[in-house]
């Protein structure tokens, strides 16, 4: 069983900068891969970013690409979303997830591959 508790999300103007965080619990963090969703109001969850169990691989939606970067410490049993060049299209809830396996960052784009989800964290962009 993963516990995933996000934060650092808040109020950011347009162009600015967040960086989001989500612990982990559980001793096999290591064999995890992880990754970020998001849902804005009315709109399905949609795919952000994910990086794999050794943090090999990582893999990004079009529209963050260059602005967001997934990393992750596992000796803090923490991933982190470095949010840069923010835009009003960001705003969103965002969920890290937890995926068992050793596949490539692109097969955890689909949210049916995650095992895990935590509960969220606002961000909202101001224009």
């Amino acid at each position: 069983q993963v516990q995933l508790v996000e934060s650092g999300g808040g109020l950011a103007q347009a162009g600015g900068s967040l960086r989001l965080s989500c612990a982990a619990s559980g001793r096999t963090f290591s064999s995890y891969a992880l990754g970020w969703f998001r849902q804005a109001p009315g709109k399905e969850r949609e795919f952000v970013a994910a990086i794999s169990w050794n943090g090999g691989s990582t893999y990004y939606t079009d529209s963050v690409k260059g602005r967001f970067t997934i990393s992750r410490d596992n000796t803090k049993n923490t991933v982190y979303l470095q949010m840069n060049s923010l835009e009003p299209e960001d705003t969103a809830v965002y969920h890290c997830s937890a995926a068992r396996g050793y596949y490539p960052a692109s097969y955890y784009s689909n949210s049916r591959n995650s095992d895990y989800w935590g509960q969220g964290t606002q961000v909202t962009v101001s224009s």
